[in-house]
């Protein structure tokens, strides 16, 4: 049984994400992306404007009359949302959590592959996987997707997004989009990240809370590391301690963004408190010029 709250938050979600996919990403998502082949139509007499290397020669041989094959893009797709779970996610300077965004993000992604006919998977991962839901459609689908993504209890703290994508390897060998929801605050994983990328179609989505980037100014605060439990106390009246703390923050985003760069993969950035919408409208149009 899902207790009441839970149901309540999960619902709220699914109909609000239901409707950002429905007005805002309706048309957006399906043009960004493509399928993975081509199935053949028909034959047909050519038309002016019509694309001369489509041009069926047997037909127009047999027939004496310029013939064109006609195909159909494969639209099915796999998505895989690759969702950070470890403790770092509970973070959260407002009313919502790291791990909150990354659920309504995954669920907008959800519905608008759903309506587009693409079966959605799951992977939940802190330095190990903790959970896999293989690629399905479906209303109910998507409802578990949301509750897994919002209250599943991982079993450890840490993160590894190396073995997330290994993991990812293993399991899904045909060509996916495999949209990442993580703050990235992990190492070693640039080969793992480059070899997935090869394969599959790799989207990083860096979650992000403004607290994270800067700190308020309200004196001697502790803070506990939430995924190994070192504590360490500091004065946030210091503007020099903030400065710093604002400049390592920058200096870690930079480094994400540059590892992404050299793997010539785009990444989407979004923050706690800021609407998602708008930078995955941009991504998504991006994509579609792209094509």
């Amino acid at each position: 049984m899902i207790p009441r709250e839970y149901l309540k938050k999960i619902r709220t979600i699914e109909i609000r994400t239901w409707r950002l996919a429905q007005d805002l990403l309706a048309g957006a998502y399906h043009s960004a992306f493509k399928g993975r082949g081509m199935d053949f139509e028909e034959v047909r007499e050519y038309q002016a404007g019509d694309d001369v290397r489509t041009i069926d020669w047997n037909v127009t041989a047999r027939t004496g009359i310029t013939h064109i094959k006609k195909y159909r893009e494969e639209r099915e797709l796999s998505i895989v949302l690759l969702v950070d779970i470890s403790a770092s996610g509970i973070v959260g300077s407002g009313e919502q959590s790291k791990r909150d965004l990354a659920a309504e993000i995954a669920s907008v992604i959800a519905f608008s592959a759903n309506r587009s006919g693409d079966r959605i998977g799951l992977i939940l991962f802190t330095d190990e996987v903790e959970l896999y839901i293989p690629a399905r459609k479906g209303p109910s689908h998507i409802f578990r997707i949301i509750r897994e993504v919002l209250y599943f209890e991982p079993q450890r703290r840490g993160t590894s997004c190396r073995a997330a994508l290994q993991f990812l390897l293993h399991v899904f060998p045909k060509t996916a989009i495999v949209f990442v929801l993580s703050d990235f605050l992990d190492e070693g994983y640039d080969r793992a990240l480059k070899v997935a990328n090869q394969k599959h179609d790799v989207i990083p989505v860096h979650v992000s809370d403004p607290h994270e980037a800067e700190l308020p100014d309200i004196g001697w605060i502790g803070f506990d590391d939430a995924e190994n439990d070192a504590f360490v106390e500091i004065n946030t009246g210091s503007r020099a301690v903030r400065d710093r703390y604002a400049r390592q923050a920058e200096e870690r985003l930079a480094s994400c963004r540059r590892r992404f760069q050299q793997a010539g993969i785009d990444m989407v950035e979004v923050q706690t408190g800021n609407p998602y919408i708008i930078p995955l409208q941009k991504y998504f149009e991006m994509r579609r010029q792209r094509r």
